[in-house]
């Protein structure tokens, strides 16, 4: 079974992520992730995650550098996540019915994540601001 390959978007904004939570419905429902998603085949990491960011969000992205990197593997498949920092142009709009928020950076590790996003919470939460 190959692994699902999976890039995520870190938005940072005056001291808060922005995160959207997962829906009903789907994997891991009720979790808080960095939006993003699955990469298509013969789609590079960077077409990807823009693709994700206005379809979910329809804002315009602009994919930085890597921040982290995960392979975890669920009872039902694998996932392979790659983490990018990101900015954006436009203003966020959750289009696909999902919950978004602006999350402070001391109130990351208090929230519900998927567990291959677990060590990347803890990273986060003990920086200092990139702003």
């Amino acid at each position: 079974m190959s692994a699902v390959v999976v890039v995520a978007a870190v938005i940072e904004q005056d001291e808060s992520f922005l995160l959207t939570l997962r829906p009903d419905g789907t994997h891991l429902a009720g979790h808080w992730e960095f939006p993003g998603g699955k990469v298509h085949h013969a789609e590079t990491h960077v077409e990807a995650l823009r693709r994700e960011l206005f379809e979910e969000l329809d804002i315009v992205g602009h994919v930085g550098g890597l921040v982290h990197t995960a392979t975890h593997r669920y009872p039902e498949k694998t996932v392979e996540l790659f983490f990018y920092r990101c900015g954006f142009e436009g203003e966020p709009k959750p289009m696909m019915g999902q919950q978004m928020r602006w999350v402070p950076r001391n109130e990351l590790s208090s929230l519900p994540f998927p567990e291959a996003d677990r060590a990347l919470i803890v990273v986060l939460s003990s920086q200092k601001s990139r702003n």
